[in-house]
């Protein structure tokens, strides 16, 4: 039976390298792990609790829950806004927290990962997404990381699929979040 992980990507732009580093993650799973990229992120409405009613939850927010569900841990791929965290993947997590202390997110493995133009890689939003998925719940991995700074330039002509030093870098974060992961029932 795969390990099966969901990437949520914090960047909505078609282009964004962090969707592109998303997309690398699928390309290069190793054997034996499936790895969902989840697109909708941008119809899912901003969290409030008005909206989250048992019966009557957005469809956008059910479809990001039932994918959350049906998944054994997370891969959440942060570039960085302002020096923090998307508003797009915090809505994200703020959703998968609820409801309070059984949300899709408790309990499950988390990694984060993510490119952005300046020379930490996006370090600051990468440390505030773990912060959040570990407060929304999840078992965030705190040692298992990858910033790859100067995505402008390093990824001008360079998908980060091609990237034989990103490759081994998102292996290895793959490898030891589905290490951690139990698949679950199918």
């Amino acid at each position: 039976m795969s390990v099966r992980i969901l990437a949520l990507v914090g960047s909505l732009r078609a282009g964004s390298h962090n969707r592109q580093l998303a997309e690398a993650a699928v390309k290069h799973a190793p054997e034996g792990v499936e790895i969902e990229l989840f697109e909708g992120l941008a119809d899912v409405p901003f969290y409030n609790e008005d909206l989250d009613v048992e019966g009557n939850v957005p469809a956008a927010a059910a479809r990001l829950r039932a994918a959350a569900g049906a998944t054994d841990a997370f891969l959440l791929v942060s570039p960085e806004y302002n020096g923090t965290i998307p508003a797009v993947l915090k809505n994200a997590i703020d959703w998968l927290s609820r409801p309070y202390g059984a949300g899709a997110l408790s309990g499950k493995p988390v990694a984060v990962v993510g490119t952005a133009f300046g020379q930490f890689g996006g370090v600051w939003a990468q440390d505030d997404t773990r912060k959040a998925a570990g407060i929304a719940g999840g078992t965030v991995l705190e040692d298992v990381k990858l910033s790859i700074p100067g995505s402008v330039t390093r990824f001008a002509e360079l998908h980060p699929a091609d990237d034989a030093e990103v490759v081994e870098g998102l292996t290895k974060v793959i490898e030891q979040l589905s290490s951690q992961a139990a698949p679950a029932a199918a």
